[in-house]
């Protein structure tokens, strides 16, 4: 399959992490899938979910008959059906990295990701954040600043080009932009700034948050 058959089930763009990380990598990667959106604030949102998926969350893939659950095993099944498009840096050092900073993603950052929830279309900047919310940002910053030193002489992205590391991280690329615009304060030297207009200057990312607010308008 090349990715004819493809169906990705997103929850709203304007708060669904989770949906825009595999969504920003097909669409980055050129690969052809059918959008199904779900409003979940919508009172029989769990009903429509269940119907794609009895995991009762989105995202969700289904590749012709075959369903994936899961935003990295979303990720990793596309990196694997389509080598041609390099969602993993080449490079093994690198590539282990990526795999490590992904997957911290994926089971980290409790505390920014429940007091900073993604509002891809607000602002809202917070004086004040509890100390593990701190934390987590200061990491976030650490991690972007390293790889970035280590493995982006080469492109923009935190490995050169664009990988499955920078669709994982694009959602709280949005949520300091929302609540924490100046990352001066933990230990950003300018890395983690450009890093985050270098996403929100990517066309992809543009036509996300042009859904984001189509979705607001209908819902208004």
């Amino acid at each position: 399959m090349a990715g004819d058959g493809y169906r990705l089930v997103i929850g709203n763009k304007n708060t669904s992490s989770w949906s825009l990380r595999p969504w920003l990598a097909l669409k980055q990667a050129g690969i052809p899938f059918e959008e199904v959106g779900i409003d979940l604030r919508a009172s029989d949102m769990k009903e429509k979910i269940l119907a794609h998926s009895p995991a009762g969350k989105v995202p969700v893939l289904w590749a012709g008959d075959l369903m994936i659950w899961d935003s990295l095993a979303i990720l990793e099944f596309l990196a694997e059906r389509h080598a041609d498009k390099d969602l993993w840096p080449a490079d093994d050092d690198a590539r282990a990295v990526a795999r490590s900073a992904a997957a911290e993603m994926h089971s980290g950052f409790q505390a920014l990701r429940e007091h900073c929830p993604m509002k891809i279309l607000a602002s809202e900047p917070k004086d004040d954040l509890l100390g593990p919310v701190e934390a987590d940002i200061r990491r976030v910053v650490s991690l972007w600043t390293d790889c970035r030193a280590r493995f982006g002489a080469q492109g923009p992205y935190l490995f050169s080009r664009f990988s499955i590391a920078d669709a994982m991280y694009a959602p709280v690329a949005s949520r300091f932009r929302t609540y924490v615009p100046d990352l001066a304060a933990f230990g950003d030297d300018g890395t983690a700034a450009a890093y985050i207009d270098t996403l929100f200057a990517m066309p992809e990312i543009a036509d996300w948050i042009d859904g984001a607010r189509s979705e607001g308008k209908a819902a208004g």
